[in-house]
């Protein structure tokens, strides 16, 4: 860094861990008491400016938090008093670096800081080239993440509605495939913001469309066969059920004879109960038909299960005759093990045509089936590099948009797939190559597992106390203080903390474009010259076949 001249405006008065205290000299002094960042810019008093901290060897860059004004020790006037956060120490190379090792004493000197040197601080991750705003106290000084970090520490989009989550989204990932254009991106869209059809019927994306493959999620068709037997239980066998461990245990054996029976060609020995081969659900219901209408003596005498699967029966049967699980129970492409790898290259991207974006569109799946559907996406995602030999070389990247309504804190037994796969990813992706991104307006609700092991968080402006709270509890204690700013933070402005960035950075982040189709419902525009009628009978069709697309 450069040499400090001139630039004293105060000293250090209190010194506690992960806080400091200081008093600004008064102009009469012969200081001038401002706290400025560039050259032409006042700052004083601005909560979010930078000081720097020192006292012989040691040099600490700090964040103003707050400034007051407290009575003179002269008993006349008043003197200004400033709350600071200390961020890092600048090594006499003028390097920084998080975390502070020696913390100065009262009486240590308290100096502006020039633009100059705080580009210094983010110039360590800028040759990687992935810049995602411009700090908020200075718009010419760009923020760039370090996405290594970032992607494969797991990352937290935090924000209240209205707060740019999906531009948030959309920004972070256009900025990602144009920096590194081997990038592995599938991104759960449950709202269709990321693609959509326009007016006219045409498809939009939120990316370019040379590097975005658009998939319904119906026509992805994860097959029940995919499933492992402690899913297939989930799905299939209701725990409450008195005979539910009988169901459990034919369950096993005859999922287990199914796929060795359907699955000779492919010489693969005993195959386990999990692996992911074909097996027919009809075949499957056959068993517990006959299992449960077994006699003996000529059908004087019942067999040892009959009448047990009677409520297996009833819901098996009412699963396969709803449509809405159709793409789980009823495929009508993935009728053979040998699918399973055109399948595995839609979803990472290695289809025709290949991709660096594969966006699953959720929002033509019914509420209450969303989480089987991610619960399954999550652990494809999981074990696909988790079998894959390349894994370091291929690295995924899974964003759920709206994740605390599929991996709730608390919840019923639908959630448990998908916390299960989601809590995986977070505690075990990172060996794999698999990063996790999570984005919801509701922290406080999304799972505490999850939210836990993310490393950088992306907060954006979030009022409610609850959310807050939680949050602070979640990021290491020397941030904490700074999510005291979410509630000023403007639209598409972020408070940055966490790996993946050099210290917590209030960053204006850059516009996505093409933005996504999140805009808000003008109600005042629409209000005032919005339609006179409407077509009832198409969206009549559209809810009795459960399909919002344009037709």
């Amino acid at each position: 860094m450069t040499p400090y001249t001139k630039t004293l405006i105060g000293q250090v008065t209190r010194v506690e861990t992960g806080a400091l205290e200081a008093t600004l000299v008064e102009a009469t002094e012969g200081r001038l008491p401002r706290i400025a960042i560039q050259h032409d810019s006042d700052m004083s008093g601005q909560p979010g400016s930078y000081v720097a901290i020192t006292q012989g060897k040691i040099k600490l860059l700090a964040i103003i938090k707050s400034i007051q004004e407290i009575p003179a020790a002269s008993g006349n006037g008043t003197r200004k008093h400033i709350k600071l956060i200390p961020l890092g120490e600048v090594s006499p190379g003028g390097v920084f670096q998080n975390g502070i090792t020696s913390f100065p004493v009262t009486g240590a000197e308290v100096h502006t800081v020039s633009k100059e040197e705080v580009e210094s601080i983010f110039v360590k991750f800028r040759a990687q080239g992935y810049s995602v705003g411009v700090a908020s106290a200075d718009h010419s000084i760009d923020v760039c993440l370090d996405p290594a970090a970032l992607f494969g520490r797991h990352f937290a989009i935090l924000g209240q509605s209205g707060a740019g989550k999906s531009w948030t989204v959309a920004n972070l990932l256009q900025r990602a495939v144009k920096s590194m254009p081997k990038a592995h991106i599938i991104l759960l869209d449950l709202h269709g913001e990321y693609s959509w059809e326009d007016n006219q019927g045409n498809r939009q994306h939120a990316f370019d469309k040379k590097v975005t493959r658009y998939i319904d999620a119906r026509e992805l068709e994860i097959p029940y066969w995919l499933m492992t037997f402690a899913e297939l239980v989930d799905l299939l066998i209701d725990r409450s059920d008195d005979s539910a461990s009988s169901q459990i245990a034919f369950l096993r054996d005859s999922v287990h004879d199914l796929r060795n029976k359907s699955n000779r060609e492919l010489e693969l020995g005993d195959i386990s109960i999990d692996s992911p081969v074909y097996f027919s659900l009809t075949e499957l219901y056959s068993y517990f038909e006959e299992a449960n209408k077994m006699t003996s003596n000529f059908g004087k005498q019942k067999g040892a299960l009959a009448g047990l699967f009677d409520q297996f029966l009833m819901r098996l049967q009412s699963r396969m005759n709803d449509m809405r699980y159709d793409f789980l129970l009823q495929p009508k492409h993935r009728t053979s093990s040998g699918s399973m790898s055109g399948l595995l290259r839609d979803f990472v991207g290695l289809g025709d045509p290949r991709a660096q974006v594969t966006i699953i569109d959720l929002s033509s799946v019914p509420f209450d089936v969303r989480p089987v559907v991610t619960a399954q996406i999550g652990r494809l995602a999981f074990e696909f590099n988790y079998w894959n030999p390349k894994f370091k070389e291929f690295p995924l990247l899974l964003v759920c948009e709206e994740a605390h309504a599929y991996i709730p804190r608390e919840g019923g037994s639908q959630y448990e797939g998908t916390r299960r796969s989601m809590q995986r990813i977070a505690k075990e992706g990172r060996k794999y190559g698999v990063g996790l991104a999570v984005v919801t307006q509701r922290p406080h609700e999304l799972s505490e597992t999850v939210l836990a092991q993310c490393s950088t968080f992306v907060c954006l402006r979030l009022t409610n106390p609850d959310d807050q709270n939680y949050v602070r509890d979640l990021v290491p204690e020397a941030e904490s203080d700074f999510i005291n700013v979410l509630s000023s933070l403007g639209q598409g402005e972020a408070m940055i903390m966490g790996l993946a960035v050099p210290l917590p950075t209030r960053v204006q982040l850059y516009k996505p474009d093409p933005p996504p189709n999140s805009s808000s419902v003008d109600f005042f525009r629409h209000w005032v010259t919005g339609p006179s009628d409407l077509d009832i009978d198409d969206i009549v069709d559209r809810w009795r076949r459960q399909d919002r697309q344009h037709r």
